[in-house]
């Protein structure tokens, strides 16, 4: 309830914050953790901007998050592949 008071100040007509928010606020309780909704806000984000031809405006500390949250969705496909746990 607390999350969605803020989504009202959210520029729902730019979709390149609208989508990353939507994801966000979709994701956390559909998946039971707040660590899967954020990751998936930060790489809609900077790949919907990067898409745009607007990646200046993503800084980069944001980059920085990205390749984290990309590098964490990949481990487990990874490791599962080579059989490692």
């Amino acid at each position: 309830a607390m999350m969605m008071q803020n989504a009202r100040h959210v520029d729902w007509g730019d979709r390149s914050v609208a989508i990353p928010v939507f994801l966000t606020v979709v994701l956390m309780p559909f998946t039971y953790t707040i660590t899967t909704g954020v990751a998936a806000g930060v790489i809609s984000y900077s790949a919907i901007k990067l898409a745009q031809g607007r990646a200046r405006e993503v800084g980069a500390f944001m980059w920085g998050l990205t390749v984290i949250f990309i590098v964490f969705f990949a481990l487990n496909p990874i490791e599962s592949w080579l059989g490692v746990h």
